[in-house]
Parts: C-alpha cells; sequence; structure tokens
C-alpha cells in the first residue's frame, strides 16, 4: 500500500485530529532533544486508545511502512525520532492520559503510557501514596517512555529504576495484537516474565500503551544535608557508612562537582551553600512516621564523616523551602550547562567500589586529551551513575565539538568503565546514536539474544526501526 494510501486509512481511523502532517505543527515531533538528528515523517499520529494504537500499527504494517513511538520526546539518545527515509510515522501517546485506577490498599496505580510522570506522581499522592520516580524531566516525560528507557532518576538507591517499579505492562505489538498483562500481583511465577522484555526495549519489541506501577507510603518526614566535602572524597565508603549508620533509609545521594555547581551559582537558592574542595554531597533520608527521627539520625551520621575527615562542613534543611532549594540546584544541572554552550553527555555506570578510580582515570584522559577542557560531572553515585559531561568551549559550536569528543574522548571512557566492569549506558538508554557502543562493548552472545528477541518480536522491523538492535537476516 503507497503512503497516501495508508494516510487516507490512518484518517479514516482516527479522526482528524489523530493524523497530523502539518510542518509546522510536526517540527517538534521530528527533532530530539538534544537537537542531533532532524528526522522526517509522513504525518504524526495521535491515537487516543490501545485500540486505535492496535488498527493503525496493523495498517502500517500491512503496507511495509514503520513507526515510531514516543511519549514526552525527552530521549537523549535518539530513541524517539523517526529517521530521514519518510516511511515512519510518529505514533505520539500524548491523548492517552487516563489515570485507570489506584489501589490504596494494594498500593498499586494503572495508567496510560501517555501520563505525564508528575500527573502519575499527582495521582499517587491523593491517595497519601507515592510513586518512587522522580527524573528532572519529570513535567514533561510521559510514563511510556520512561518504560522504553527504563528510567533512573534520584531515587533509583533505594527504590530501584523502572522495572523494579512495574507490575504490569499492556503493549500492542508489530502485527497489531495486544498483551494485555496489566495484572497487580507482586507475585507471579507463571512462566517467562515477558513484560520485562518491553521495558528498556525503547519502543523496538511494541508499543506500551498502559502500565501498573507499585506505590510506597508517601514519606512525611525528610532529612535532607548538603555536605560540603574534602579533597577527593571516598564516594563508595561514604555511601556504605551512610546506609549502614541510616538502616538504609536513605533515598537519595548525589554528588556534585565544584564546577559543576558553579553552572548554577547564580541562581538564588545558592545563597549561602557552600562547596568544599572536593565537591558537595546532596543526602536525604525519608520515612513515613514521625517516629523514625530521620534529622538526628541523619546529624549522627554526619558527624562520623567529618570525624573521618571527609566532611569540612553539613548544612541540614530547615524545612520544606530550604529542602527545595538544594533540590533545585541539583536538578537545574542540565539547565545550567546549556546555558553554559551546551555538554558532550557521558552517561557512565560502575560498580559502586569502583567510583573513585573511575573519576581519577577518567580526569587523567581528559587531562591528557586537551588540558583546557571543562568538565561537568555529578549523579546519583548511590546507584554508580555519573553524569560525566565535557562542556563546549566557548565560540564553539556545539555539534562539531560534540562529534569530536564522541569520535576522539569519548571511546577512553567507555574503554576505563567497562574496564573497571561498568558500561556506557546507565539510565539513558541506547536509542540511535549509541547502536554502535552496544555492538562494539556487549558480549557477543548477549547482542546475538537481543537480536533473536528482536526478530521474534519484530520479524518485518516495523517497531522504531534503526533503535538499539536490529532482527537477526
Amino acid at each position: 500500500m503507497p503512503v497516501d494510501a495508508t494516510l487516507a486509512a490512518l484518517r479514516a481511523l482516527l479522526g482528524p485530529s489523530g493524523v497530523v502532517t502539518a510542518g509546522d505543527v510536526t517540527a517538534r515531533y521530528l527533532v530530539d532533544q538534544r537537537e542531533f538528528v532532524q528526522g522526517t515523517t509522513p504525518a504524526v499520529l495521535r491515537p487516543a486508545s490501545t485500540e486505535e494504537v492496535a488498527a493503525a500499527v496493523k495498517i502500517i504494517a500491512a503496507a511495509g511502512l514503520g513507526v515510531v513511538a514516543q511519549g514526552g520526546n525527552t530521549s537523549y539518545c535518539g530513541g524517539a525520532t523517526p529517521d530521514r527515509s519518510g516511511r515512519q510515522f510518529v505514533l505520539s501517546l500524548e491523548r492517552m492520559n487516563r489515570i485507570r485506577s489506584i489501589d490504596p490498599l494494594g498500593f498499586t496505580l494503572s495508567v496510560d503510557a501517555g501520563v505525564i510522570l508528575v500527573d502519575a506522581q499527582a495521582a499517587a499522592a491523593s491517595e497519601n501514596l507515592m510513586l518512587p520516580m522522580s527524573l528532572g524531566s519529570e513535567g514533561s516525560c510521559r510514563v511510556g517512555g520512561n518504560i522504553g528507557t527504563n528510567a533512573g532518576g534520584l531515587s533509583v538507591l533505594r527504590y530501584g529504576m523502572t522495572r523494579d517499579l512495574a507490575l504490569g505492562i499492556e503493549a500492542v505489538l508489530a502485527d497489531g495484537s495486544i498483551l494485555n498483562d496489566m495484572r497487580r500481583l507482586r507475585k507471579n511465577n507463571t512462566g517467562y516474565d515477558v513484560k520485562q522484555s518491553f521495558i528498556g526495549g525503547e519502543g523496538t519489541l511494541g508499543i506500551v500503551t498502559g502500565a501498573v506501577f507499585k506505590l510506597i507510603p508517601a514519606p512525611t518526614h525528610h532529612a535532607t544535608g548538603w555536605l560540603q566535602l574534602a579533597d577527593a572524597p571516598p564516594l563508595a565508603q561514604m555511601l556504605a557508612l551512610v546506609r549502614r549508620e541510616t538502616a538504609d533509609l536513605v533515598s537519595s545521594f548525589e554528588y556534585i562537582t565544584p564546577g559543576t555547581l558553579d553552572l548554577v551559582r547564580a541562581d538564588p537558592a545558592a545563597a549561602g551553600l557552600g562547596c568544599g574542595p572536593g565537591g558537595v554531597l546532596l543526602v536525604e533520608l525519608s520515612a513515613a512516621s514521625a517516629r523514625v527521627p530521620v534529622e538526628e539520625i541523619l546529624a549522627g551520621t554526619i558527624e562520623q564523616m567529618v570525624e573521618q575527615g571527609w566532611v569540612t562542613d553539613a548544612f541540614l534543611a530547615q524545612g520544606d523551602r530550604q529542602r527545595a532549594d538544594m533540590w533545585r540546584l541539583r536538578e537545574t544541572i542540565p539547565e545550567g550547562e546549556k546555558k553554559a554552550g551546551g555538554s558532550v553527555k557521558h552517561d557512565i555506570s560502575v560498580p559502586i567500589s569502583e567510583l573513585n578510580e573511575f573519576i581519577a582515570r577518567g580526569g587523567a584522559a581528559v587531562a591528557a586529551y586537551d588540558p583546557s577542557l571543562r568538565l561537568s560531572f555529578y549523579g546519583h553515585v548511590g546507584d554508580g551513575n555519573l553524569h560525566y559531561n565535557v562542556l563546549v568551549p566557548p565560540g564553539e559550536d556545539r555539534l562539531a565539538f560534540s562529534a569530536r569528543i564522541d569520535r576522539e574522548l569519548a571511546p577512553q571512557l567507555y574503554d576505563i568503565s567497562a574496564s573497571l566492569g561498568g558500561t556506557f549506558s546507565a539510565e539513558h538508554g541506547v536509542g540511535r546514536f549509541k547502536r554502535h557502543l552496544l555492538d562494539h562493548y556487549s558480549d557477543p552472545t548477549r547482542r546475538d539474544l537481543m537480536r533473536r528477541i528482536k526478530t521474534a518480536f519484530d520479524p518485518a522491523n516495523t517497531m522504531n526501526a534503526g533503535a538499539v538492535v536490529d532482527p537477526l537476516g
């Protein structure tokens, strides 16, 4: 079926508001978050239900064309951007934004995949519960995209990645059939856990249209510390001490280097928050009961770190406003990098015990390559994830600089990570931009199994072709 005939069939199915072809309207769907690539599409599809998604996919597959699912289009790896062939439809989930149900006794939340993450959080909060998934992009990312990339975020240390929070999945497969696995079960030992294939699959195996998430009692008490660090802080030892001394009440353990903090110094929230020579730790404990003295526990733990010589000074948030100020500084770092001219992002993951080794060896590699380069690195050190970013020098073209760093310096950083048992993508995924890294660093047997899975789910490569892996053959 030619593209024009396919468009006619899709318009008949989805109606005028469900098929968008005007260039000025579709433009925002066709460029990735970092504006590295510009795709093309016959149309942006906006179905309003799972049944419409399924029917649209059947039409597209029968025509031998492709489809790229898109949530909030916040991917850092080009995983939600169509290619330039003009044969891939963008299927936006933005109209599928319904909160399906909340189970306050079973502590679960069932939603459409197009629900914005902050709205899912608000729905949980309406029942005094919490969806413990928190990202810098939570005001615009959608839960289907969070599932597709197995999103991490600020609370992985305590609550895990998206795959640890997902109990059920609804998805449309490449032939238009619907997988309905929206069960709220905590235990379900009935064969393969098929839903896990879609979590982290970046829309290459099917389009997630719904999900069930586990919730927790909403924390009512927080203790948030801003810890100024001595030079070369032993991050792994500090984390181990905090986890042991707080009975694992720590929900976030974020590291910010001095150079990174400089990027957000102009924010009024930074007033009174100093930085040690080794940077800053933002540490938070949380509890759902006033019977747990989290402030006292954190204060005592910080005292031990001061005695060890790891912390030079510390500030405990006195109330919600000071806590919010601390977190605003942490969460606006990506915006600060943009204002500084942009950055080349490296989403490094290493075993927690190897964090300081990577920092030392990575810094040496950058200095040997070009000592004038400025680094911005920070991250979720509680789970071994460093956002190890190289700032674009003033006056240099961002895209040209990014291409040079990706070609010449990034492989050195990824080699160091791999030698320490780490990887090149902690939470950003693979998408289109990191396929070559997957080919280079993955175990051959693992990569072959991934291609076999892709072949089993999508032999015609209808779903997000060009991202992650291709089918066999």
